[in-house]
């Protein structure tokens, strides 16, 4: 099961990043579990220095925008060649 944080204090543009994430999940039929991060030393932690920020299976693929669906999917397909 892949692991997907959204990281980000809670503005719109967070939200709308976990929005579609969860899209993004529904769409592939993937088992996945899609996570907010809000806590500041847990970003850090993440490596992420700017938000929002889209971490897969611990590693950050997207910071400072927001993907869509779409650009989620193709990231998601990208990490499970990997796994």
């Amino acid at each position: 099961m892949k692991c997907i944080q959204v990281l980000g204090a809670g503005c719109p543009t967070c939200e709308k990043l976990r929005r579609n994430a969860e899209a993004a999940v529904r769409e592939l039929g993937i088992e996945a579990t899609v996570e907010k991060v809000s806590d500041m030393g847990q970003i850090i932690a993440l490596g992420a220095l700017m938000t929002p920020a889209l971490v897969v299976d611990g590693e950050v693929k997207a910071v400072g925008n927001v993907p869509s669906p779409k650009e989620i999917k193709k990231l998601l397909g990208a990490s499970s060649e990997r796994a």
